[in-house]
């Protein structure tokens, strides 16, 4: 009868093995191979001992091994207890070779990709401030010829002068902008300065500060906020999200149109939003616009100059107060970007990856 049991036991053991996806033996406490499945013996060949391989092993262990035909594999020992008593180990190889190629390619692939990024950034850089050398000298020099000492100017004279200064303050956003990626590429984020930050008077100045663009273009400015706390943050990076989110607005909404900034502190976060009634997002661009140096579909075909890059820029800044920017519709049809940030701050300013 007991060696009709064992028979069974030693069946039920060989199906076990047989079932596993590994390699596997079974090693007794006198170092015997009770049982392997195939794959152990076409791995080790038939007729191995326990002897051939180390022996009582009474902890579990891992390891990657080479094998002479350059293949690798993961084998890891597991011993076997009963109440205490040591009765053996379960020993499985796994064929982790190309798992261990792709492993080598992808790290092969970072390399390069780091590289890569690395002279995109080192190429970016130094374009960027050849441009803004002569750019600097050429919005000099249309600030000397509106000075009444070097003579009157005609009015086509003073249009065409204004058309280089609007164009040149243009292209300098746009260098800043690449500059500012460049730097938290490079850096791996963005350093802020927090501080206390009236949130009524920063929107105001914000909005004066664009005054002359939005008259220009022939829209209505509206600004309403909510008194409120103090808001913990870097006055001057906000002063850059709003900045682009009105020029954004400006940009994209047509004479006649309107721009609404509205804030109110919502519990523990205040609540700032910038609507319009221009062109709109797609539902389905509104997240993915504040990836880098994308842009919507409408902008791009409808001839609004533009890089993609403030929209993305905006997002890390928020993001790094613990805040979230999103873009709905809004009432009129046009888009309505709304920032949250908490009153505190982040609990600790953190230094976030920029988008790519």
């Amino acid at each position: 009868m007991a060696s009709e049991d064992d028979d069974r036991w030693r069946t039920l053991l060989d199906a076990v093995l047989e079932a596993l996806p590994a390699c596997a033996a079974v090693q007794g406490p006198d170092d015997r191979v009770l049982a392997a499945n195939r794959g152990f013996t076409r791995l080790f060949g038939t007729g191995v001992r326990a002897g051939e391989i180390p022996a009582r092993h009474h902890v579990h262990r891992t390891a990657e091994l080479p094998l002479p035909d350059g293949r690798t594999v993961r084998r890891v020992i597991e011993p076997l207890r009963h109440e205490g008593a040591y009765l053996g180990a379960l020993w499985t190889y796994e064929d982790v070779t190309e798992r261990k190629r792709r492993e080598r390619d992808l790290e092969r692939d970072n390399v390069a990709l780091t590289e890569l990024a690395r002279q995109r950034n080192a190429f970016t850089a130094a374009a960027s401030h050849e441009l803004r050398t002569p750019l600097t000298s050429v919005i000099s020099f249309c600030e000397l010829l509106t000075d009444p000492s070097f003579g009157t100017l005609t009015d086509e004279q003073a249009s065409f002068l204004d058309a280089i200064r609007r164009n040149a303050d243009r292209m300098q956003r746009v260098i800043a902008d690449l500059l500012l990626t460049t730097r938290m590429r490079a850096t791996a984020g963005l350093e802020l300065e927090f501080g206390d930050v009236e949130v009524d008077r920063m929107l105001q100045d914000a909005v004066l500060d664009r005054m002359s663009t939005t008259q220009e273009a022939g829209l209505f400015t509206v600004l309403e906020c909510t008194s409120g706390p103090l808001l913990r943050g870097d006055r001057h990076r906000l002063q850059n999200v709003l900045a682009n989110l009105l020029e954004n607005a400006a940009k994209y909404t047509p004479a006649g149109g309107r721009i609404s900034v509205t804030a109110a502190p919502r519990g523990e976060f205040w609540e700032i939003e910038v609507a319009d009634t221009g062109i709109g997002v797609p539902e389905e661009f509104r997240e993915e616009i504040f990836n880098g140096f994308v842009r919507a579909p409408n902008a791009r075909t409808g001839g609004y100059p533009g890089t993609g890059l403030g929209l993305a820029i905006s997002r890390t800044i928020v993001r790094l107060h613990g805040g979230t920017i999103t873009v709905g519709e809004a009432p009129d049809g046009g888009a309505a970007f709304l920032i949250r940030l908490p009153v505190a701050g982040p609990d600790d300013p953190p230094r976030e990856e920029a988008a790519a």
